[in-house]
């Protein structure tokens, strides 16, 4: 899937679901450096590199932690040069797996090259299990199961389907039937 440049940044000045700074650290040199984030092969902004869903042509390594504002938008996390209000880089939160690692750590890392891991250090342990939650919600995967659930118990208790007056009731992407176990 390709992203256009102008579009993340549209999305990266929406409100978001969370934001802080937070320590953040990028894959370690020789962990692959393919796409399960992925960073986008030719899709730069000013030199920056996005993570979309295309495999990466280069090695990025981000061998210390530095300081990043973190923003949660929808399914992507921006990051960006605390002076800075574009942002340096995003991760499409698809696939992947969030992780708690030490004391106010956690990280992300995907299931196509589940090497390739980006480390967050919080304040707290407290700042941290929001993040590692807000995260874990934040896939499209996530959203559909949990829209399909709430269909399906709403439809218990009043034996009327929720979605039937949008009109997209019989879609296969919101029947159970196209749910994997």
């Amino acid at each position: 899937m390709r992203y256009n440049d102008k579009e993340l940044q549209a999305l990266s000045r929406q409100p978001a679901e969370m934001a802080a700074e937070l320590g953040m650290r990028g894959p370690k040199k020789g962990s692959g450096e393919r796409s399960g984030t992925p960073e986008r092969a030719g899709g730069r902004l000013r030199g920056r590199e996005w993570a979309g869903a295309e495999p990466a042509r280069s090695r990025l390594v981000l061998a210390v932690v530095k300081r990043r504002l973190v923003k949660l938008v929808v399914n992507f996390l921006f990051y960006f040069r605390t002076d800075e209000a574009e942002p340096i880089g995003a991760l499409l939160l698809e696939h992947c797996r969030v992780i708690h690692e030490e004391p106010n750590s956690f990280s992300i890392s995907f299931l196509e090259d589940p090497e390739r891991k980006y480390h967050f250090e919080c304040c707290s342990e407290e700042q941290c299990q929001q993040w590692m939650a807000a995260l874990r919600q934040a896939s499209y995967e996530f959203m559909r199961r949990s829209l399909i659930f709430y269909r399906n118990e709403i439809q218990k208790m009043t034996g009327k389907d929720p979605l039937e007056q949008y009109g997209i009731s019989e879609e296969a992407r919101f029947q159970l039937s196209g749910l994997k176990a």
